[in-house]
């Protein structure tokens, strides 16, 4: 069904691929690994960092022991096996070469231990996070995987651009665990998205209460350099402005009333951008600024009509985009900026001043799969003379749980196709859509991505499907591995079979028995015991992956690199990132929930029609029938509340999943979601008890339709 995931694996390996892919897992995987043997810890670890040891070097030295110690493997130990961490100039090493030189490594083994050699504090840090993978186990029942290993990325800048407008706005903490989770897989940029979200003191009206502080992105620069990451904010700047524009005050900038693009004919557009940009610089101080502009769909629809019907559209935005790039020279940041509007104008694009094009970076997204690839996102821009940046993304938006299908297909290609045109960065993108986004469903596209930026080539899907559980969440058995499948096979029912999009949030909250709802359930009732089996095969596998696992008390272990919100393995047999694992239990009970409601729906419309064929009946045995088909549908156990109690522990369930990383700002309307939806369903039951009522008074009921309740042909694909 996954026909990306055939393939051969695009690795340069010094070792057979089969020893290297089931004794060691790796995600990236670097380009030379030679696994040499294993040894067991039963004495510990001792990770040293080799004199002359900066201060950098220091940082990699105590968080991989960090990491170790919170697994349960004793460090410090004087017997321990030896992990040493070396700059290249006090370690000469043959196989190091110019291209590894900035962020690469070498790691070497032999029966006492590991030496991680790397050019740079970057390379001695990325050979420290290889090393953490090469431990398989916890406690005194760990063991390390000796290889050689040679590694570098095949792409400069490797990044996440995370959605903080659309909804969730993370903590601070977990931000800090974002930036110390992205570190671990060879990530080097972490962009927040911001249309109204960042606070800023010149223009105080724009955030809401419970969004981000200039402290607080200060305090997250600071962290995040320990990491080697470099935040880049993302302040849309053009387009995507519909909240600050609903002030009155700037009403006047406004493309169109209460819209969300500002006017490029208004002196105070520009104005307001270097004041946002301005405080940018100031907060984040490191070489780039993303500027947005995508999605502007307003414009020539308002003030700018006249000006756009003489000259064009993209006349119009560019030289928009020129004057924004010419107020924040004094900035000296390099401008990304979003590459969809201006890809239909190649030949304008090549005539755009060099100085502009130097000075700004045109970061290209797409995220969906093309048959066809991923070059016309990206040749415009190349032909042209500007750097570029390839921007896939999780496939997270408006979905119970990522379309990884899609995502995966969507990186991988995407990625491939970037480093073979030239692109020098990759910007994997979370969207939380309509505001239900939780970032820990997020992780499995997260780390492909990460994986694919670092990776030269075509990632390879099936080895990253069938790494990720025992890398990410130490889980031996492979059934998280397994579960994941099981979603991605549960989103194909509904999209390749059902011909009904996929697992969307629209589609979990549709009502089955509204107008859009008999029409989607006569598509999906067909398949939807298929998509409830994948759905609780995963539910099945994420039990079995914790009773073989379980998780111990939370509890803080060393140093602060880790968050105490998690629960840290104290036992051999722990899992890790058990947030991650709640919220992909959350996703497939959601997913089995879709196909669930609307059996359920076509049961009680069923059952009700048989009552109500049944209500004129002297027989006995049938009048009792009637009670039994009025209870089934709404009694203690009646399909009614069945829908009831679902949508409720749901709610429950995702109100806790929200806390596990976000601040209390957005969650209530989807808690009011929840709660209006099971208000409808406890209207209808009020409804079929009054039926219930009229049947033990007089032995008659309503029609369907005067209680809202459709008949059972209403089902039924015409």
């Amino acid at each position: 069904m996954h026909t990306y995931r055939i393939g051969a694996l695009l690795l340069a390996v010094t070792t057979t691929l089969a020893s290297a892919q089931t004794s060691l897992k790796l995600i990236p995987i670097p380009r030379e690994v030679r696994v040499v043997g294993e040894t067991a810890l039963t004495h510990g670890v001792r990770v040293v960092c080799a004199a002359p040891c900066a201060a950098e070097d220091q940082f990699a030295t105590d968080d991989l022991t960090a990491a170790l110690e919170a697994r349960g493997v004793a460090a410090e130990a004087a017997g321990g096996f030896r992990i040493e961490l070396v700059r290249l100039a006090a370690h000469a090493e043959p196989r190091f070469t110019e291209e590894m030189r900035a962020e690469g490594y070498v790691v070497t083994a032999n029966a006492d231990g590991l030496t991680v050699v790397g050019a740079t504090a970057e390379g001695i840090f990325y050979g420290a996070q290889t090393v953490k993978q090469m431990v398989d186990g916890n406690g005194a029942r760990a063991v390390v995987h000796r290889a050689e290993i040679r590694d570098w990325p095949a792409m400069r800048y490797r990044g996440l651009d995370d959605d903080l407008s659309r909804g969730p706005i993370t903590t601070l903490e977990f931000q800090k665990k974002l930036i110390r989770t992205l570190a671990a897989y060879k990530v080097n940029i972490y962009s927040p998205y911001f249309e109204h979200t960042q606070q800023y003191g010149s223009n105080p009206l724009m955030a809401p209460p419970g969004s981000v502080t200039a402290a607080e992105a200060s305090e997250l620069v600071a962290y995040a350099g320990q990491y080697h990451i470099t935040v880049i904010p993302e302040q849309e700047a053009f387009g995507h402005l519909h909240h600050n524009l609903t002030w009155e005050m700037y009403q006047p900038l406004a493309e169109t009333p209460h819209g969300a693009v500002l006017a490029p004919g208004q002196a105070g557009s520009v104005a307001l951008i270097t004041q946002m940009f301005t405080e940018l610089a100031a907060i984040y101080p490191g070489p780039f600024l993303h500027i947005g502009a995508d999605e502007t769909v307003d414009l020539g629809l308002g003030q700018t009509k006249a000006d756009v019907d003489a000259r064009g559209l993209a006349p119009v935005y560019l030289d928009f985009l020129q004057k924004i790039t010419t107020a924040l020279k004094p900035l000296n940041r390099k401008l990304l900026w979003w590459g969809d509007v201006a890809q239909d104008s190649p030949d304008l694009l090549k005539t755009l001043p060099q100085s502009f094009k130097d000075a700004t970076i045109a970061v290209a997204w797409e995220y969906n799969p093309q048959a066809r690839g991923y070059d016309k996102f990206l040749t415009p821009f190349t032909k042209a003379g500007f750097e570029t940046w390839v921007a896939p993304s999780v496939n997270n938006f408006r979905k119970v749980y990522p379309n990884n299908n899609l995502a995966l297909s969507n990186i991988q290609h995407f990625t491939a196709d970037g480093q073979r045109l030239g692109s020098t960065g990759q910007l994997n993108t979370i969207w939380n859509d309509d505001g239900e986004g939780l970032i820990n469903q997020d992780w499995y596209g997260i780390l492909f991505g990460a994986a694919a930026a670092w990776q030269k080539g075509e990632s390879s899907v099936p080895a990253f499907e069938d790494s990720y559980g025992q890398v990410f969440h130490g889980d031996a058995t492979g059934a998280l591995d397994e579960a994941q499948k099981e979603m991605m096979l549960a989103h194909s029912v509904l999209k390749d079979q059902a011909k009904e999009g996929d697992g969307t949030n629209s589609i979990f909250w549709l009502d089955p028995m509204s107008a859009d709802g008999l029409k989607i359930g006569a598509q999906v009732i067909p398949y939807a015991r298929d998509l409830r089996v994948h759905a609780e095969r995963a539910l099945v596998l994420i039990a079995q992956a914790r009773a073989a696992a379980p998780a111990a008390a939370p509890a803080r272990l060393g140093a602060a690199v880790y968050d105490p919100a998690e629960s840290y393995p104290s036992a051999p047999t722990t899992l890790r990132e058990t947030a991650a694992i709640d919220a992909l239990e959350l996703g497939a009970r959601r997913m089995d929930f879709i196909g669930l409601k609307f059996q359920l729906a076509k049961e009680i419309s069923e059952g009700y029609q048989r009552a109500y064929n049944m209500q004129h009946t002297t027989d006995k045995k049938q009048r009792m029938d009637v009670a039994r088909e009025l209870s089934d549908i709404n009694g203690v156990n009646g399909r009614l509340h069945d829908i009831i109690d679902t949508y409720s522990l749901l709610r429950d369930l995702y109100e806790q999943a929200w806390y596990r990383s976000n601040r209390a700002y957005a969650l209530r309307p989807v808690l009011e979601h929840y709660d209006y939806t099971v208000g409808l369903w406890l209207a209808r039951s009020d409804k079929l008890r009054s039926a219930q009522r009229q049947w033990s008074d007089s032995h008659t009921l309503p029609a369907a339709s005067d209680l809202g309740l459709p008949l059972p042909s209403a089902y039924t694909q015409p």
